[in-house]
């Protein structure tokens, strides 16, 4: 019965191709963006082995800087503070109210009413209009 180790040197470069594939599936199946970097990394691992035929310590090496490379070039690229919006209160609802000019449904009395928000009735608080 064949070893584990003869079995995947059998595959040679490939291994790492399969090894992205791997992590690409993880990655549709998991939430986030982690297994994504690694998987690309694999690749460039497996062409680069393909194309030069270095042996395999220097391919996990290679993966190892190059999985190491593109998470923080994500990191430094791909953040949410750097990312420009044309939107950016899209997901902060109570930030899109502020400054906003509504209509009194109920008149405030009594420091209370009832104000129109898009198509909702909402109960507001101020002095009396």
């Amino acid at each position: 019965m064949p070893s584990v180790y003869t079995l995947l040197s059998g595959f040679g470069a490939w291994n790492w191709f399969i090894l992205g594939a791997l992590l690409f599936t993880l990655e549709t199946f998991l939430p986030g963006v982690h297994f994504l970097w690694f998987g690309i990394a694999a690749v460039v691992v497996g062409g680069l082995a393909l194309l030069t035929g270095i042996t395999w310590p220097w391919q996990i090496i290679a993966f190892a800087v190059l999985a190491i490379a593109t998470v923080f070039w994500v990191r430094r690229y791909v953040r949410p503070d750097v990312a420009r919006s044309d939107l950016p209160n899209l997901n902060e609802r109570s930030q899109q109210y502020i400054g906003r000019s509504l209509v009194v449904e109920q008149a405030i009395q009594n420091g209370r009413g009832k104000v129109r928000v898009g198509d909702t009735l909402w109960q507001a608080e101020g002095p009396d209009l």
